[in-house]
């Protein structure tokens, strides 16, 4: 933690207030809750869930909500616990008395980088994202913590968070939104002398946008969060940091004002001045326009506020589909970003070329990934492959250059392993890689130890991670279908279905038409007959579809009709409302990891470096992260080539979808020596370890950022 940095002084109040209805002997407890650390530190759940295992659970494992509601008669046993005690007081110790940050070149805890997201994925208590750019935002957040990197984050506090799903007895998906009270998260509004909330002015839609900004720990690296829901706004303008890609796309164009230029704000109002601003996807892009805007105000030429802004700025695009570089008329930017043109002395016109593919082309729209591209001295997609696609698709805003000289590199993403990687794999790990084994993920050296992990003691690992997955599903599963109103029978094959010893195969994902769920069932009558007979295997699926993509909706309600095929109820669950938590038992407990996106559209796909972490198989399109990760020992890949032909490509994905799982992952999985280990999957599960974590772990892409991308000379 920052203890001389914005907000930090009102985070220790909120503690105090937390601790004062606790018994003095749990105040470290309080101190602890207002820092998400202790979401990925060992241990570090066990304090908070042995004061009341009910309630934490209820309360999604949000500690302030724990420590807020908790009885009293829960809160004295706690107190009387001196095991309960000596954990708190050594978590508080590792977390809150840690080292600060260091400065790293230009880069100091006074001049930090400023990262700049819709979206944050830091903890299933603290609902503000909607799948893997949140997520990826999140590790991000966690890594620099790590290192101890001088980084700020800004992003938006919803209100009512992203939607819940509740899936009805045919399959079709319903959306519904709970409200967030910040007074029972982790979090705390920023104030100028300890009581009045500091806030600023966004000029939107023509009237001033009045934000607060509430403060959130992740270790040492405070994210910083705008709030619109003020008093003295109207209802409309409240509504505006309502909820998550809300659908009205008025609205969502005011949320990247407010983000962009509001961010920029928020950082100054509190006294910093970024060395580096990160736009993380579009969203963000509107950010270099209030740099230029107050460079012209201090008197700077439009040119040179432009060069100094660019300077400054970097930009990483995260999605080749349509549907995630956003484009508006330039009625709709005009409208929303009120005075903008004015006060970068210049007309509307030259505002607009910044965000179009052709600057002179009246006729065109303004996308947010150009206006990204076009202000920022460096920009990255998330993985090789998507490097390569990025430059071809914008080769146009670069006339002249062919595209391999297209100025767009990669960085690929990673994941935190701390976060990702299950308890058991963590413990084993610790025992034969060293207790700092996390600290050097980085190092070949860390993993060349892992071939001194026995087979036997591997195995017996990834056996209890899935009799745990099992246990959750079985749970999670009954649930969902009791509240869909299945009948009896059908309710209880979830109760008792689902075996650990049975190969396990995960699919679960933000829900879009190219991520192509419906190939694992295409053709039906297999998939059956792998799901019985002597060697058989059973799918885990989840994941949400946008409120507007019918599309996906259709896919997952097809997916139902088969509930009713012998062995479908029994083998196969749909599980309601993805977000992290079900992904962390997912990950951590399925054999095989299903993705079959159409290529060249997937960007990156974490999750799978999250299966591979745990030594899960990825069974996957050469597109994204795996194009780069496979390397024939460490899982199974279907042809990522492009196709016109999408019923034929399709058709063949689908057939060697089924072919793989059942000529190579059954027979290898099943297969066991005298010793009953199956000695080829484990040499497999090894290589996936090794792989995701020495090439694909959230502290790489944190050093591959700073020497490629932060400190790199500037254009």
């Amino acid at each position: 933690m920052w203890t001389n940095t914005p907000g930090a002084s009102d985070l220790r109040r909120a503690a105090d207030q937390v601790a004062a209805r606790l018994p003095a002997l749990l105040s470290p407890l309080a101190r602890l809750a207002f820092n998400y650390e202790w979401s990925w530190t060992p241990g570090g759940e066990e304090p908070f869930a042995a004061v009341d295992p009910h309630r934490w659970r209820v309360c999604q494992r949000n500690p302030v909500r724990l420590l807020q509601e908790a009885p009293t008669a829960a809160l004295d046993r706690a107190a009387a616990d001196p095991e309960l005690r000596r954990r708190a007081q050594v978590l508080e110790e590792r977390i809150l008395a840690a080292p600060p940050v260091t400065p790293l070149g230009r880069i100091t805890p006074e001049q930090p980088v400023a990262f700049l997201c819709a979206e944050y994925g830091v903890h299933p208590s603290l609902p503000i994202y909607s799948g893997g750019l949140g997520v990826l935002a999140g590790d991000f957040l966690k890594a620099a913590s790590d290192r101890r990197f001088p980084l700020v984050a800004v992003g938006l506090l919803y209100r009512q968070g992203y939607f819940r799903q509740r899936i009805d007895v045919s399959g079709w998906q319903h959306e519904y939104w709970v409200e967030n009270d910040p007074e029972r998260l982790p979090a705390a509004l920023v104030t100028r002398d300890g009581s009045e909330p500091l806030t600023i002015s966004v000029p939107i839609r023509g009237r001033d946008v009045i934000a607060q900004i509430w403060r959130v720990d992740v270790g040492r690296v405070p994210l910083y969060l705008l709030d619109a829901d003020r008093p003295e706004n109207s209802l409309v303008d409240r509504w505006i940091t309502a909820r998550l890609y809300v659908g009205d796309r008025e609205t969502r164009l005011a949320q990247y004002a407010l983000l962009g230029m509001g961010g920029v704000k928020a950082l100054r109002a509190m006294g910093l001045e970024a060395s580096v601003v990160h736009l993380n996807e579009g969203h963000a892009g509107i950010a270099p326009f209030e740099l230029i805007a107050s460079a012209v105000a201090a008197g700077r030429s439009l040119e040179d506020a432009v060069t100094a802004a660019r300077r400054r700025t970097v930009f990483t695009t995260h999605t080749p589909v349509a549907a995630g570089n956003e484009t508006y008329t330039p009625e709709d930017v005009r409208r929303t970003l009120t005075g903008l043109a004015q006060r970068m002395h210049t007309a509307w016109e030259t505002l607009h070329g910044f965000a179009r593919t052709n600057p002179h082309d009246p006729g065109e729209r303004l996308g947010m990934t150009q206006l990204g591209l076009r202000t920022s001295r460096a920009a990255n997609g998330v993985s090789r492959r998507h490097g390569a696609t990025a430059r071809a698709m914008w080769q146009a805003l670069f006339p002249g250059r062919a595209v391999d000289e297209v100025p767009i590199g990669h960085v690929t993403n990673g994941v935190h392993v701390q976060t990702w990687m299950g308890a058991a794999m963590q413990g084993l790990l610790a025992r034969h890689l060293g207790h700092d084994w996390t600290a050097r993920v980085t190092e070949p050296d860390t993993w060349a130890r892992l071939d001194q992990v026995p087979d036997a003691a591997l195995w017996a690992v990834r056996r209890q991670m899935r009799i745990e997955l099992i246990e959750r599903v079985r749970e999670r599963a009954t649930a969902d279908r009791l509240a869909r109103g299945e009948t009896s029978d059908y309710v209880d094959l979830a109760a008792r279905a689902f075996d650990p010893d049975t190969l396990t195969i995960g699919f679960a994902r933000r829900l879009a038409t190219y991520k192509r769920l419906h190939l694992i069932t295409s053709d039906l009558a297999r998939a059956i007959r792998l799901l019985g007979g002597d060697r058989p295997i059973q799918i885990l699926l989840a994941g949400k579809a946008h409120p507007q993509d019918d599309g996906a909706k259709r896919i997952v309600q097809a997916l139902f009709q088969a509930k009713g095929a012998p062995l479908v109820g029994e083998r196969i669950a749909y599980l309601h409302d993805y977000d992290m938590e079900i992904a962390s038992f997912l990950v951590a407990g399925c054999d095989v990891w299903v993705n079959v996106p159409r290529p060249p559209l997937e960007a990156s796909g974490t999750s799978g470096m999250k299966a591979a972490l745990n030594g899960g198989l990825n069974l996957s399109v050469l597109d994204g992260w795996w194009a780069e990760g496979y390397d024939g020992t460490n899982g199974w890949a279907i042809d990522g080539a492009v196709d016109p032909d999408e019923a034929a490509q399709d058709r063949r994905h689908a057939q060697a979808l089924l072919d793989v799982i059942e000529r190579e992952a059954v027979p290898r999985f099943y297969e066991r020596d005298a010793d009953g280990l199956p000695r080829a999957w484990l040499a497999m599960v090894r290589a996936s370890i090794r792989t995701a974590g020495l090439q694909f772990s959230a502290q790489r892409m944190l050093a591959d950022y700073v020497a490629q991308v932060y400190l790199a000379d500037e254009a």
